[in-house]
């Protein structure tokens, strides 16, 4: 199924930036089992003393952010199913900056996180198949701000990228051609 990408409105204005890391082809379906590989090579190309370690004090370690992709895909995907159902209850913010600590991933065996990355992904691909062209463009409010279900899909494969960028551009590592 194309997905168009959402319209002002559709969203809270600062996803724009997640938005726009995908292509307008409507294919978002398609990006997001291809992003989620080029995560797992990202990060499997990385030498393994890199995962655990920031590359500058206060930041994030690159466990911490596949962490916090689960977690913010996850909710994202919860919100989803929710506005995909015709569940119009407004749905509030979440504080991912919370959620990190406590997620605990830097003590984590580093397979146990990409397996469930790639856990995550999949039910999230089965939750959006599940959904026919009508329900992409329901619509509630979250964190004050008006979402449509096709918002949330470009926005969970836009945030994946965001991540990916900034652990290329903070670690190195594998800069596949895409």
């Amino acid at each position: 199924m194309l997905i168009p990408k959402p319209k002002k409105g559709e969203h809270a204005p600062y996803t724009i930036d997640y938005i726009g890391l995908l292509p307008d082809d409507g294919q978002v379906l398609k990006h997001l089992p291809i992003n989620c590989e080029r995560m797992l090579r990202l990060v499997r190309s990385l030498p393994t003393d890199r995962l655990t370690k920031p590359h500058a004090d206060g930041e994030w370690t690159v466990q911490d952010i596949l962490v916090h992709v689960i977690d913010t895909e996850r909710v994202f995907a919860y919100r989803a199913l929710r506005i995909g159902r015709g569940d119009t209850t407004a749905l509030p913010s979440f504080p991912h900056e919370d959620y990190v600590p406590s997620a605990r991933a830097n003590q984590r065996p580093l397979d146990d996180i990409l397996a469930e990355y790639c856990a995550v992904r999949q039910a999230t691909l089965s939750l959006l198949d599940s959904f026919d062209e009508a329900a992409l463009t329901f619509a509630t409010r979250c964190n004050d701000e008006m979402t449509s279900l096709r918002a949330l899909v470009y926005i969970i494969a836009g945030h994946e990228l965001h991540h990916l960028h900034s652990i290329q551009q903070n670690y190195g590592g594998g800069k596949d051609k895409r």
